[in-house]
């Protein structure tokens, strides 16, 4: 069966949303274990009297993670938490829960 030139199109959007999102997670990955790394470095070679809790210490996971939130909302958009239309699908999910509990009593 031939898929139709807008089915095809649906389905390139698709795939490269999906390889979006899996960009994203990547990223998200490669950022906990190197700053992970890079901390416990830190914490690892202090010497004495030097203080563990200085900005620098973190200061690549704060500009990374600035760059990495950017890469989130390119990914997932600005509603990130709780998406587009958000509460008209929840208030339509509790009416249907609603009706199907009141369909068997």
């Amino acid at each position: 069966m031939e898929r139709s030139f807008e089915e095809a199109q649906r389905l390139e959007r698709a795939r490269k949303k999906v390889q979006a999102i899996m960009g994203f997670y990547k990223h998200l990955a490669a950022y906990v274990i190197v700053n992970l790394f890079l901390i416990a470095m830190k914490w690892f070679n202090l010497d004495p009297g030097e203080e563990f809790f200085t900005f620098g210490t973190f200061s690549t996971a704060f500009f990374w993670g600035i760059g990495l939130v950017f890469h989130g909302v390119g990914v997932f958009g600005t509603n990130i938490f709780l998406g587009r239309n958000w509460e008209e699908r929840k208030i339509q999910q509790y009416m249907e829960q609603e009706e199907r509990k009141s369909k068997w009593e």
